[in-house]
């Protein structure tokens, strides 16, 4: 059913009556090479994108994350750890980064040390409210788990030192509840987030890029070399960056190769259905004849 279901159970026989419809889902393509949802987490109210300020900051990753929180239903909060480790510059500066690549997204610095900025997470984690922890290995999701319970509940690992990448600590979804009443689901990390669904979301997740392109002078502009394209120009003139403007490129690239691919799967499946119930009516005609 996916960590964080919804089910209604008699209390008397401890028996589960019926699952609940889903009100948000976190959907990944599941590695390897088949093309299969993977369910993350379901029900989730918040997602919380974990970053390390250190050495894992990774701008393309945060907008991968973004897209498939939004995609989700779910509202994304970025977490940025290890305050302690950095100086109020690394930071402020960090932060400018992050919000140019998660434009209107909550950005919050910690540390699980001294405990900067746990008040400030704490507000989207109120009574009744389920939030999920994503993000790779040694970003100290694990060790924020221990922070807000104030107990040790999660196994922690040192990271390399040589490129600040930890190993998975995690190595399955679990929930906890938090002293206020609050759900937070731990995940294992994720170095890789190959995207299923997104296309609803990519308008708000590159609203900048988006906004730009509505104001080219042709509705079918390539942003190429087609005249009064206005995102070249923001591009020329330092509005808008060549990286986010290749990952928004680069994103919706992917999400048509997995769509191709889910309406590949399909047309196979329902080809395959037919070709069934043909040969069941040919057998059946067959067995009629004979008699």
């Amino acid at each position: 059913m996916g960590k964080g279901a919804s089910k209604l159970i008699d209390e008397e026989k401890a028996v589960i009556d019926r699952v609940l419809p889903r009100k948000s889902q976190f959907v990944r393509q599941a590695a390897g090479t088949r093309t299969e949802a993977q369910l993350i987490a379901a029900n989730i109210d918040t997602v919380f994108i974990v970053n390390s300020l250190n050495h894992d900051l990774n701008l393309r990753r945060i907008e991968r994350y973004v897209l498939s929180t939004y995609e989700s239903g779910a509202s994304p909060v970025i977490i940025l750890t290890k305050k302690d480790e950095c100086t109020t510059e690394e930071v402020d500066a960090a932060i400018l980064q992050v919000e140019a690549a998660a434009i209107n997204v909550p950005i919050i610095a910690i540390s699980n040390i001294t405990r900067d900025g746990i008040d400030e997470l704490m507000a989207y984690l109120p009574h009744g409210h389920t939030a999920a922890l994503l993000g790779s290995s040694g970003v100290g999701k694990s060790t924020l788990i221990n922070t807000l319970l104030d107990k040790e509940m999660q196994g922690t690992k040192d990271v390399r030192e040589a490129d600040s990448k930890g190993r998975h600590t995690t190595t399955y979804r679990e929930m906890f509840r938090l002293p206020n009443g609050a759900l937070l689901i731990d995940t294992p990390g994720m170095r890789e987030l190959q995207l299923w669904e997104g296309e609803s979301a990519i308008d708000t997740t590159f609203q900048d890029v988006e906004s730009f392109a509505a104001a080219c002078k042709f509705n079918d502009c390539r942003h190429n070399t087609e005249p009064g394209c206005r995102v070249r120009e923001a591009l020329t003139n330092g509005e808008l960056s060549e990286d986010r403007f290749q990952s928004y490129l680069k994103l919706q690239r992917e999400l048509a190769y997995e769509k191709r691919k889910r309406d590949k799967k399909a047309q196979m499946e329902e080809k395959n259905k037919w070709k069934k119930i043909s040969k069941h009516q040919r057998d059946h005609h067959h067995f009629r004849k004979m008699r």
